[in-house]
């Protein structure tokens, strides 16, 4: 955790905190099942004792996916060990996550995104296989200078403009052309002026690491107008927590910028799209439990915890890859990786294992999640994955070392793929979920209400004409 990390003990230190900082607002933060940050504010003369210990109550009908309005209500209860001051905000606010819990009872609410992943982490450590377990995600995004969206009864069209995008060459602007741009695919670490976001991207770092996000580095991705920076990894909560606020400071850095971020994972035809590689690694104590004397250096248990991975992969798309554009980043034929393969440094398998100099870094990086996923939901279910694949030494079987796009067809028919679709993985978690029900992580309510939640965007998509129906189809 960074240094600038924000937490409190007893309601004493909140109180001195916010007499100290002039604290005007007190921001409660959720996370919704499709992974959206949420809040409600609260004026700092109401929170008192009894609200820093109990939280606050919301009405869980309006949130898609919880309550319905005949028990609508629900508590939000702080977590007071990670808060951090709103960079955007007017008023001096003080934001604290929180878990939601049932008014009545008390009981945590079993389809809370971030209760789910702390019970994994408490199921990790009651198994025995470790105390901590370690994510790392490498979250892709685009921005754009204007988008247009429209999807009514008669008309269905989008239109995203970025003066880096290689369409505008040949556009007259009032202040001139330039020509500086990356060219399709070309977009992988030029320098200025060809890379036109390395200010947006360190103003971006610079409020990160103000809201106690340990931060790295920045870089502009391969495809034109397509960025990522880089933080640190932590635990399961913690990263997931990070992720969220990372993509805050990048939705509204940009907005303050006049631009637009989005984590849409394929909003470009014809270029690559936005992925979020997940590092993973398990500890006990201070031991690296994925360091041992196999595969590059791996140990049975991180074999295994492979296995589990890909046992499973399907079924872990739905939480994963969990939009209906997802599966237009998971082509088979182009460079996403989409076979259920690993490797030490082959960037086309699902798997890849890192080069590390220290036993300490050994771990996995599993290359087929994207952006849009919630982080609290798909770590969660990776780490039971793998934890499943430790429990039944489930062997991943031997390592892909050859370019996996350059196989025959033959050897690559005999590799299974993620899934083609979001239905597809949807069906999938139906099929295969038992692993997630260990240890009441995932409850089989969570899951069929999360199914129920996503068919909802199946459905549309499907049901939807799409412009390019008319181009194919309208004369035949």
């Amino acid at each position: 955790m960074s240094d600038k990390a924000i937490s409190f003990k007893s309601y004493n230190e909140f109180k001195k905190f916010s007499e100290e900082h002039d604290i005007q607002f007190v921001g409660f933060e959720f996370t919704d099942p499709k992974g959206k940050l949420q809040h409600t504010d609260q004026h700092i003369r109401t929170v008192d004792k009894d609200m820093f210990e109990n939280g606050v109550m919301i009405d869980g009908s309006s949130i898609a996916g919880w309550k319905a309005i005949n028990e609508s209500d629900m508590c939000l209860v702080p977590d007071w060990t990670k808060c951090f001051m709103d960079p955007f905000a007017a008023q001096p606010t003080l934001k604290v996550f929180c878990v939601v819990k049932e008014p009545t009872s008390g009981d945590s609410y079993e389809r809370c995104p971030r209760t789910i992943a702390k019970k994994a982490e408490t199921y990790l450590k009651d198994s025995g296989h470790g105390d901590n377990a370690y994510f790392g995600p490498e979250a892709e995004f685009f921005v754009f200078d204007d988008v247009h969206m429209k999807a009514d009864m008669n008309e269905v069209s989008y239109k995203i403009d970025s003066q880096e995008g290689p369409y505008n060459s040949g556009t007259a602007y009032e202040e001139g052309n330039h020509g500086h741009r990356p060219r399709v695919k070309g977009g992988y670490f030029p320098e200025a002026p060809v890379d036109s976001g390395s200010d947006l991207r360190a103003e971006m770092m610079t409020v990160m690491d103000s809201l106690g996000i340990p931060v790295e580095k920045h870089h502009h991705e391969v495809a034109p107008s397509q960025h990522e920076l880089g933080i640190e990894f932590s635990t399961l909560v913690d990263s997931a927590d990070n992720l969220q606020l990372y993509k805050y400071a990048v939705h509204n850095v940009a907005h303050i910028y006049g631009k637009t971020a989005t984590f849409l994972p394929k909003p470009v035809y014809g270029d690559n799209g936005s992925g979020m590689h997940v590092h993973q690694s398990v500890w006990k104590g201070d031991k690296p439990l994925f360091a041992g004397d196999k595969y590059v250096g791996l140990s049975d248990t991180a074999l295994y915890y492979i296995g589990g991975i890909i046992k499973h992969a399907k079924a872990l798309n739905a939480f994963t890859n969990p939009s209906t554009n997802s599966y237009k980043r998971l082509v088979p034929g182009f460079e996403a990786p989409v076979l259920l393969a690993y490797s030490s440094r082959n960037r086309s398998a699902a798997c890849r294992i890192p080069h590390c100099p220290s036993p300490k870094a050994k771990r996995v990086e599993i290359r087929f999640p994207d952006p849009t996923a919630n982080p609290y939901l798909a770590f969660s279910a990776m780490l039971m994955a793998g934890l499943d694949g430790i429990d039944n030494k489930i062997h991943p079987g031997d390592a892909m070392e050859d370019d996996l796009y350059e196989l025959p067809e033959a050897e690559l028919e005999k590799i299974p793929n993620v899934c083609g679709s979001l239905r597809e993985a949807l069906d999938a978690l139906k099929a295969d979920h038992e692993f997630l029900l260990k240890g009441d992580v995932f409850t089989k309510d969570s899951i069929d209400a999360y199914i129920e939640l996503k068919m909802e965007d199946v459905v549309a998509y499907e049901t939807m004409p799409h412009p390019i129906e008319f181009l194919m189809y309208y004369s035949s």
